[in-house]
């Protein structure tokens, strides 16, 4: 199995212009809010808690981000997590009317996508899950990541992942 920073690593490759970077910012947010959203449906309610698919899919996504690397794990864990109480509580906004809550997590996913694919014009590279479905689950990891980085956090990692990925290009100014 592969370590954070290989995922990052192989993710980063796709993703060197800082243009792109910022646009997963955004982009990647919004994508994960959307699915979450998307999958909440409620199937069970156990003790006052709600079962849907996304609690069980947040559940193992946050197992799996933790045993790559703790700290970050856990922050994925906390995102994902208020992810869920936002689809929670818009869920209870829109009760007698959940199609409407349906739709707008789905205009959610398709803007966060339009970002998304703006992002890799700049980068002049298709997405990193069109050759490695893992993509789609490092993805959020990255944009953690990269945050921290821009933050002047985990730093050896940073390097790591740039001996891997190449440095980032920046954007030429125009004169």
């Amino acid at each position: 199995m592969k370590t954070l920073t290989e995922h990052l690593g192989q993710y980063a490759i796709y993703h060197r212009d800082e243009r792109n970077i910022y646009t997963h910012f955004v982009g990647v947010p919004l994508i994960v809010i959307a699915v979450i959203w998307l999958l909440y449906i409620p199937m069970l309610t156990v003790e006052s808690v709600v079962l849907t698919p996304a609690l069980f899919i947040i559940f193992g996504l946050s197992l799996y981000y933790i045993w790559l690397e703790v700290k970050l794990g856990c922050v994925m864990a906390g995102l994902l997590a208020a992810g869920y109480l936002s689809a929670q509580l818009s869920y209870m906004h829109f009760s007698g009317i959940e199609l409407w809550f349906y739709m707008v997590a789905f205009s959610i996913f398709f803007i966060g996508w339009v970002i998304q694919f703006i992002g890799h014009y700049f980068e002049g590279k298709k997405p990193a899950f069109v050759d490695d479905l893992m993509g789609l689950i490092i993805g959020p990891l990255f944009v953690v990541s990269e945050f921290a980085f821009k933050l002047g956090f985990l730093k050896s990692l940073e390097i790591q992942v740039i001996d891997i990925a190449g440095p980032y290009k920046k954007q030429r100014n125009k004169k």
